[in-house]
């Protein structure tokens, strides 16, 4: 990449790019600011990141709920140039990894490249000028040679509609939006919702509150996360042996990438896994009725499988309840099941989860010939290796469709994109093109290998997940090991792209 910037420049060519074109990049939080990075590493310091909030951080921002934590081992989600020999957990917590964030922002200067409290509420192809057209929510209208999307899949909080829950007069917040301001001591909480979110943060509120009443659709496997304290001497040879932490963050990569093993459907390692996961259960919960309804009756990985040392341990308290009966509605200080019974609550606290199947919604995108990509991803999102979209040129997308894990480090897949769109950048430059733009048929052929690969995975089987459509199409995960993504992303095939000169 930092060849073709400096070969254009000796060359004294693109006059339309000034040097380097003019990049718009979509999010503040990890996929936002490695893209920064890595251009400023490359020798392109024109681009903005526009940020909706007043941080950055992006999940790790809006996610600040008593408990939030990363499931992924903390020497493995961080970016590979900028290791952290001073995590202080196996697993970091939310405000450690917004403060390493920070950190990256500081020592690579990209704060003055940050445009917070800025949302896009769309974008619009200009094929003349080879720009795209971009209107935030205050009507301000900007132009970028290239637009960059690193919203993520996570952050858009969904709120079930529940009938007469305008009526409550207590507490309502999803977790993603927590309410520090309002105290649950000694509190009547339901929580809706048992996933990723909901086991970090009610063994938390169980502790204060005086009754916790979970409402759970369906139960989760869950396993033990082993997370402890790193030792005082284990952060010091991390900082002063180099070689140490490499081999140490290859080593958590690999015992993770070996993981996948246990997401191919009716495999004998996921038996194996699904057995461990009932053992665990079991071996934490005596009573026989919670044990029952704690117990998924889905293929194990289909749902996302949840890491936690202490979950199980808290819904044995005295305070705690789990309900699985249907939710019918909410009065004006209760929930009511589908029995008829009904529990009175001074706050709900809704662990939903995220619109995670609409991608880049609520903004509205319109490419070649005013293509509206809504319209387009009506029947599930999909796009060539999860970047780059047939008909919206210059267009690339960060932890995009089919490139979520549910196996490793996701930081690890979005590097991978982000040294694809640096070379993506570089063509444009190295051969002054107007702008590039992926072939329908290579798309499609693309995401045909994808889904006919996701059909022998546990994710395809049969159980309601935040993988999928209501379709039943998955458009969330990748379908194979990282190794492979690494591989089909390590360089543009152009044979696979429109290039388009400028005049």
């Amino acid at each position: 990449m930092q060849e073709a910037v400096d070969r254009t420049r000796q060359n004294g060519q693109g006059p339309s790019f000034a040097h380097s074109p003019t990049i718009a990049i979509i999010g503040a939080g990890v996929a936002g600011l490695c893209m920064g990075i890595e251009l400023k590493k490359a020798g392109i310091s024109s681009f903005t990141i526009f940020e909706k909030s007043d941080r950055l951080g992006g999940t790790w921002y809006d996610n600040s709920y008593p408990g939030a934590g990363c499931d992924v081992p903390s020497h493995l989600y961080c970016l590979s140039f900028e290791p952290n020999p001073d995590w202080s957990r196996k697993f970091s917590l939310q405000p450690e990894i917004e403060d390493y964030l920070d950190h990256c922002a500081v020592k690579y200067s990209l704060f003055r490249h940050i445009r917070f409290r800025t949302e896009i509420a769309g974008a619009s192809f200009d094929e003349q000028q080879g720009l795209w057209r971009i209107r935030t929510t205050t009507g301000e209208e900007l132009s970028a040679h290239v637009l960059v999307s690193a919203t993520g899949q996570l952050n858009r909080p969904h709120v079930p509609k529940l009938v007469g829950l305008d009526s409550f007069e207590g507490t309502t917040f999803h977790s993603a939006r927590w309410n520090h301001d309002h105290d649950l001591a000694g509190e009547r909480v339901a929580v809706i919702g048992n996933g990723a979110s909901a086991i970090q943060f009610i063994p938390c509120i169980a502790r204060v509150a005086r009754k916790v009443t979970i409402f759970q659709r369906s139960a989760n496997y869950v396993v033990p996360r082993f997370d402890r304290a790193y030792k005082a001497w284990e952060k010091w040879i991390f900082r002063n042996v180099p070689f140490a932490l490499r081999l140490y963050r290859a080593l958590i990569y690999w015992r993770l990438e070996a993981r996948f093993f246990g997401f191919f459907r009716d495999s004998w390692i996921s038996r194996k896994v699904r057995e461990g996961a009932l053992a665990h259960l079991r071996e934490e919960v005596s009573d026989p009725a919670l044990v029952e309804k704690l117990t998924p009756d889905y293929p194990i990985g289909c749902k996302r499988i949840l890491i936690s040392d202490d979950y199980y341990e808290s819904l044995a308290r005295p305070n705690v309840e789990v309900v699985t009966e249907p939710i019918q509605g909410v009065t004006r200080d209760s929930i009511v099941t589908q029995g008829g019974t009904s529990r009175s609550f001074d706050t709900i606290v809704f662990a939903t989860g995220f619109e995670t199947t609409s991608f880049l919604a609520p903004m509205e995108i319109e490419g070649l010939g005013g293509r509206k990509l809504a319209e387009e991803w009506r029947t599930g999102a999909e796009a060539y290796l999860g970047v780059a979209l047939s008909g919206y040129p210059n267009l690339f997308l960060l932890y995009g469709p089919n490139t979520n894990l549910g196996h490793n480090s996701i930081i690890f897949m979005i590097e991978c994109q982000v040294n694809y769109v640096l070379q993506c950048i570089g063509q444009l430059l190295r051969r002054n093109l107007l702008y590039l733009d992926v072939r329908r048929e290579a798309m499609d052929r693309y995401n045909e290998q994808v889904q006919r690969a996701i059909e022998k995975t546990a994710w395809a089987a049969g159980c309601q997940s935040w993988y999928k459509t209501e379709q039943g199409k998955v458009t969330n995960n990748w379908s194979g090991f990282t190794v492979e993504y690494w591989w089909k992303t390590r360089a543009p095939d152009w044979n696979a792209y429109e290039l388009v000169p400028r005049a």
